[in-house]
Parts: C-alpha cells; sequence; structure tokens
C-alpha cells in the first residue's frame, strides 16, 4: 500500500495541475475579401472584448490584423464591420481602415464597435477602395422617405414588404417598383428611378386611389369601410369582411357611397 501512495500522488497533482492551466485562446476569425475571385485582403478578427456598457448597449474593443494579399500596394481601404445576432438581425458596426500597406505586409491594430446586442455574426461591407477595385464596391445606398395620402397604407419595394407609411427605405441607383395597399382603398403602383447623383433625405408621397368601398362615418369619429346594405330613418346596415352590422341612424354622422358596377342582365 505505502509504495503505491508516491503514485497517486502525483497523479493527483498532475490532475490538479491541468486544471488550472489557461484555457486555449479563442481562435480569430478570419475573412478573406473579396469571397470570390482573386483575393485582395485577408482580416483576423480576435475575441470581442466588452470595454462599456449602458443597458442594451454595448462597446466591444476587436484586435484586427489585415494582410495583402493583392499584386500591388494598397494606398487605402476602408471597410464598415456589421454585427448581427443569432437571428441575422444587424445589432451594430464598426469602422476599420487601413492605409499604405505594401505587398505581404500584414498590418494590426485595434477597432471599437458598438452593439445593441450579442454579436453572432459578422460581415465587412467596403466603402472606399482603390481604383482599380471600385467595380467590387457595392451599390450606393440611399435613405428615402416613403409617404401616402392617407398615411397607414403597406408599402412594398420591388416586391419586399417594407413596412406601413410614412416610413424610411433604402434604395439603390436603378429603376424600383412602390406598391401600395390600405383596407378599403384601391391598390396602387409608383415607378421609382433613383440616379447614381441623388442623396439621402428625399421623399415621395403617393395618393391612393378611391375607396374600393362605401364608408361611413361615426359621430365618435371612427370610419367604416364596407358595402353599405340599407339606409332608412331609423338604422344603416353595413356589411364589412362578410358581416352585416347595424347601426342606429343617430350614431351616423356622414356616409359615403361608391359608384357600383352594374351586374349583366
Amino acid at each position: 500500500m505505502d509504495r503505491k501512495l508516491p503514485v497517486l500522488t502525483a497523479f493527483c497533482l498532475c490532475f490538479l495541475l491541468a486544471s488550472f492551466l489557461p484555457a486555449k485562446e479563442q481562435p480569430a476569425q478570419v475573412i478573406v475579401w473579396p469571397s470570390t475571385g482573386k483575393p485582395v485582403l485577408r482580416f483576423s478578427l480576435g475575441k470581442f472584448k466588452e470595454a462599456a456598457s449602458a443597458g442594451k448597449q454595448h462597446s466591444y474593443s476587436v484586435d484586427v490584423a489585415v494582410e495583402n494579399l493583392w499584386d500591388k500596394r494598397i494606398p487605402k481601404a476602408e471597410f464598415v464591420l456589421y454585427l448581427y445576432d443569432k437571428d441575422k438581425t444587424r445589432i451594430g458596426d464598426g469602422w476599420v481602415s487601413i492605409s499604405d500597406v505594401a505587398l505581404g505586409q500584414t498590418v494590426k491594430f485595434q477597432i471599437f464597435v458598438q452593439s445593441s446586442g450579442t454579436p453572432a455574426a459578422t460581415e465587412l461591407v467596403p466603402k472606399v477602395l482603390p481604383r482599380e477595385l471600385m467595380p467590387d464596391l457595392p451599390p450606393k445606398a440611399i435613405s428615402l422617405t416613403v409617404n401616402s395620402v392617407p398615411q397607414g397604407a403597406n408599402v412594398k419595394v420591388d416586391g419586399v414588404v417594407a413596412g406601413v407609411t410614412p416610413k424610411i427605405v433604402q434604395v439603390t441607383p436603378g429603376k424600383h417598383m412602390l406598391e401600395f395597399s390600405k383596407e378599403g382603398f384601391s391598390n396602387g403602383h409608383f415607378p421609382l428611378e433613383i440616379t447614381p447623383d441623388d442623396v439621402s433625405g428625399g421623399s415621395v408621397s403617393y395618393e391612393l386611389g378611391a375607396s374600393a368601398h362605401d364608408t361611413v362615418e361615426l359621430r365618435d369619429g371612427t370610419v367604416l369601410n364596407g358595402d353599405v346594405e340599407s339606409v332608412s330613418a331609423a338604422e344603416i346596415l353595413i356589411k364589412i369582411g362578410g358581416t352585416v352590422q347595424h347601426f342606429s341612424r343617430n350614431q351616423v354622422k356622414r356616409i359615403g357611397l361608391v359608384q357600383r358596377e352594374e351586374l349583366p342582365k
């Protein structure tokens, strides 16, 4: 028994030492840009280290290494580092800038990024590039306020739901189609063309067509859209969504009737 004790003790000591060894450093995230074609830059992003926080807002410091893989010196290049959460929602961004980087050279520095949550994924989008690489820049997007008369219409941009008017949307140079829809009104389409010289801050407004249904305005301010079935001195019947509703004549302030298409005889 005594001879086995030193062996057992040595084993326990080795186990304890292994338990207190520092964890392996988190490997850097490597992004090669562009993702297709001939590589130009290799970005290595270190661990996101929280520098400050206030409520849901967080500030992180990130160690960055950028290697020039191109066949010539890069005088200047700037990228936006977008941050996304696990649901692929953009939650923050930072700025990566390099200048005068020789062929094969690697530059290292630290950046700070702001985020409204915990980053789960990143994306690098170029903003400034050498002239030869300009075709790799994404199309410039501008902010545009889309409104309607009346407000509260659903709007789509090129078939993609954008929200409810008034709504600020992002559009790139080129031709686009805005689609508007609102309960009780005819749907509408508005062609939009953005030129490369346009800047953010503009707006467009679309007036919805005539109401597709009769309207009944009650004295409490409520406006109903439907098909008026009958009007008498005592009550008004209006069909809304397939259901006929009854209202006392004293509840009604105003009635608007649309022209109906005549049924073939």
